[in-house]
């Protein structure tokens, strides 16, 4: 066997090892009221009150092994997974709303994208791969369930949902229904989709807005979702705008095969490999992050489908699978990566910069209060991955200056990188209590028969627990100061309210601040990873001070 097709069958193995566990997750008792359902909490364990509908995109990955011949699969022409296949569509459309919405995460919640749009694109595919060998009836169903999901997804987001990724899966969805049902009709909502996530992407750096700023993860998801869209329909504007990404993605590419993490909006390090594979011909860098994309899955260095939670493991393994299908065998000399060459680069309106000398290679965020990893590329080591400052106030209160914020001014030249700014309450990391969740459920069950107030329900929690910022009177500044044979970077805090004292702060670490469920997976390299803790003496020195500088010094 050739190295070419020893390093596909990495994509195959990592996601059929999988299945499964899906299998597992998914209620095959054909005499059961959830026959189909994929949500072991709801139908099994009973600890969940209602179908989360996103763990129907698992129905993607039955539909391809049984489709396709994958290496050393016993999956392919079964007729039980065809019938658990058929079974997981016809359920898929049972749970949806009149209005043609999903709820993910709570009852009622008539989701956009999140649930609608990306279990819309996965049943139309897998109604695709199998539609001449399911029942008429159910194909019926499954059919007027996807035009339904297709027209709601075009009416557009109404729950506050600033997501580029989401936007790029919106066009993916419609246009594969349009696809494959051969709706023309849907044409004109797709090209209005398409108008709208373009407000979304940067040209001039290669970047999609994810809340507040770009976030690697995503970018590989728009790369991902605008890759599928374009085999179908290669339309130049679609290849433009992948390959802005691309170019923008390959900067988070690590020299440990690690990717994204805390420089990203939101704190992500998933890399969605299909959309770098579908363009690796006609795109060399693509290529080159495919390549390291397969090396980081056989060490272990990118989150492996193993280590996530049952409701995204439902996205990764058909990404391996269709990354294994569309795998182009790499030949001649691959496009360096960032981290291979000498180079700085600054993204302005991102505000993150880049920049490789010797064996060192060092990105950072200061649009984040300076979030920041330098690596010996040499040894494909990180020597210091640093999420910012938190520390905690006299009060109790905790704070943090890993936070994005128009308000931060940077700067970035060759020896210096640099911002100020004001640090931010952490959020409040709310739970349901019993009390608190039956009021809820109560809340939505009284508003949920209205797709209106159901976003506006969504949209106000999407504000409490992952928008919310407020200043703390603590002004900090960082500088990150390249010399000739080390790195020095350097903190300064300092108090602007009398009544006010600090009782901790830590330097470094990773610490993932921002509320978002496709995050905080464990990685390798987390164990050998540590922050610093200001001394009692230089806390004292603060509070009476009212201001205080930190030096630490990487050498190189």
């Amino acid at each position: 066997m050739n190295k070419n097709m020893i390093s596909a069958e990495i994509y195959a193995k990592s996601a059929l090892d999988q299945v499964p566990r899906l299998l597992g997750n998914l209620d095959r008792n054909r005499f059961s009221s959830t026959y189909g359902c994929f949500h072991r909490d709801y139908w099994l364990e009973k600890t969940s009150d209602f179908p989360d509908a996103v763990r129907q995109f698992a129905v993607h990955a039955l539909a391809l092994v049984y489709k396709y011949d994958f290496p050393n699969s016993k999956y392919q022409g079964n007729t039980n997974l065809l019938n658990w296949t058929i079974a997981a569509l016809d359920y898929w459309a049972g749970i949806q709303h009149k209005d043609g919405s999903f709820d993910e995460f709570y009852p009622y919640e008539r989701g956009w994208v999140g649930p609608t749009g990306f279990t819309t694109y996965a049943c139309a595919e897998a109604f695709n791969l199998i539609r001449e060998e399911m029942p008429s009836d159910v194909e019926k169903r499954v059919r007027r369930a996807l035009i339904k999901a297709a027209f709601f997804i075009g009416k557009g987001e109404s729950e506050e949902d600033h997501l580029g990724n989401h936007h790029a899966m919106a066009c993916l969805a419609v246009h594969t229904v349009m696809r494959v049902l051969g709706r023309d009709d849907l044409e004109a909502i797709y090209s209005k989709l398409w108008d709208k996530f373009l407000t979304y992407y940067h040209a001039e750096e290669g970047w999609c807005r994810e809340y507040d700023g770009p976030d690697p993860g995503y970018l590989s998801a728009v790369v991902s979702f605008l890759g599928k869209i374009y085999v179908h329909d290669p339309r130049p504007e679609i290849f433009e705008v992948i390959s802005g990404a691309v170019e923008t993605c390959s900067y988070f590419v690590y020299p440990n095969g690690s990717y994204g993490g805390i420089l990203g909006s939101r704190n992500t390090i998933h890399l969605y490999t299909h959309g770098f594979e579908i363009v690796s011909s006609q795109i060399k860098l693509a290529q080159s992050i495919a390549v390291k994309a397969i090396s980081g899955i056989a060490q272990g260095n990118l989150v492996p489908p193993s280590s996530m939670s049952d409701r995204y493991l439902v996205y990764r393994v058909p990404e391996y699978l269709q990354s294994y299908l569309d795998y182009s065998p790499k030949s001649g000399e691959l496009l360096t990566l960032p981290y291979e060459r000498e180079h700085t680069k600054f993204f302005k309106k991102a505000g993150i910069a880049s920049c490789r000398t010797g064996d060192q290679y060092t990105i950072a965020n200061m649009a984040k209060g300076g979030t920041f990893k330098i690596f010996n590329v040499a040894l494909n080591e990180c020597l210091l991955n640093d999420s910012g400052a938190i520390g905690i106030l006299s009060n109790g209160k905790k704070f943090t200056t890993q936070w994005i914020d128009q308000s931060f001014k940077f700067s970035v030249d060759a020896n210096e990188w640099s911002v100020t700014g004001t640090a931010k309450y952490l959020p409040n990391p709310k739970t349901f209590t019993p009390f608190k969740g039956l009021i809820f459920r109560l809340i939505m069950v009284a508003a949920g028969w209205s797709p209106m107030l159901s976003h506006f329900v969504k949209g106000r929690i999407r504000k409490m627990i992952i928008l919310n910022e407020s200043d703390v009177p603590l002004n900090f500044s960082r500088s990150i100061l390249f010399e000739k044979s080390q790195i020095t970077i350097r903190d300064t805090f300092t108090l602007n309210r009398k009544s006010i004292s600090v009782t901790n702060i830590s330097l470094g670490g990773e610490y993932h601040l921002r509320y978002v469920p496709q995050s905080r997976y464990f990685q390798p390299h987390e164990l050998a990873n540590h922050g610093i803790e200001l001394s009692p003496e230089e806390l004292n020195k603060l509070n009476s001070e009212r201001t205080i500088s930190v030096e630490r010094e990487i050498k190189i």
